[in-house]
């Protein structure tokens, strides 16, 4: 692996819920040992992606990512356009909805506006999911090409579940049935009792940068809401595929 792509990489470790790391712990988590690990730090903060805290001298992101996140989002509003649809898609369905990207191969939430219900599933802004079990990295990787996909399979599919597919050729008819319908419906893949479903957003070039998702605890999951919730998911990932500049029909299900 390339020194840039380890230090972007690195990067993409910090979360809401992890939102700095000591170096022993970085190290860990990445799989890249101490030393490599602070050689790319410091390159990081040289250029303003990492900061130390300076209480505790643990690692977190810089005001550079900062600064970048400003650019794109002028030339690119992705939190305008997707904020109002996953609000509109939580007074809908009365769940959960997310936006997730797909960047380096990697899915992670970047926009989220939970149910005001007690019993609701919750996620964390910016972190990860697994991309061969959620059903926005599912439905990412069935329109991704095939050498994404081979990257995906070559280290094996690890379970979450008792229902998370880890057979390469089952996992293969399940990306070609996604591609057909264009959204993918989770049951408990990643979690236990929880349940979702996704449809990919698409930019100008029609190639997935994300996905749009209503998660629900398994018991709110019967027939009728399953249906509302793949209505409202399809239209607000078709609205938001157009506003990044996809030619995308909408309205067909």
């Amino acid at each position: 692996m390339q020194t840039v792509d380890k230090a972007v990489e690195l990067l993409g470790y910090f979360s809401e819920r992890q939102p700095e790391f000591g170096l022993s712990e970085l190290a860990r988590t990445s799989g890249f040992d101490k030393a490599s690990t602070r050689r790319l730090l410091l390159a990081l903060i040289k250029h303003d992606y990492i900061e130390q805290n300076p209480t505790t001298k643990a690692y977190r992101l810089g005001i550079g990512v900062l600064r970048l996140a400003r650019v794109r989002e002028t030339s690119t509003p992705t939190e305008a356009i997707v904020n109002p649809l996953l609000q509109k898609l939580v007074a809908i369905t009365g769940e959960s909805a997310h936006f997730s990207l797909l960047s380096g191969g990697r899915i992670s939430s970047v926009g989220i506006v939970e149910s005001s219900k007690s019993n609701r599933i919750s996620f964390v802004q910016g972190e990860e999911g697994a991309i061969h079990a959620t059903s926005s990295g599912i439905v990412c990787l069935a329109f991704s090409s095939d050498e994404s996909i081979n990257e995906v399979l070559k280290d094996g599919l690890e379970a979450f579940t008792e229902h998370t597919i880890t057979d390469a050729r089952q996992f293969r008819k399940m990306l070609q049935a996604v591609r057909n319908e264009g959204y993918h419906i989770n049951h408990e893949l990643y979690e236990k009792d929880v349940c979702s479903i996704a449809a990919p957003v698409f930019n100008q070039a029609m190639r997935p940068i994300g996905a749009l998702a209503v998660a629900a605890p398994t018991s709110r999951f019967g027939s009728g809401a399953k249906k509302q919730i793949l209505t409202a998911v399809y239209e607000a990932a078709a609205a938001a595929s157009r506003a990044f500049g996809a030619e995308i029909d909408g309205s067909k299900l």
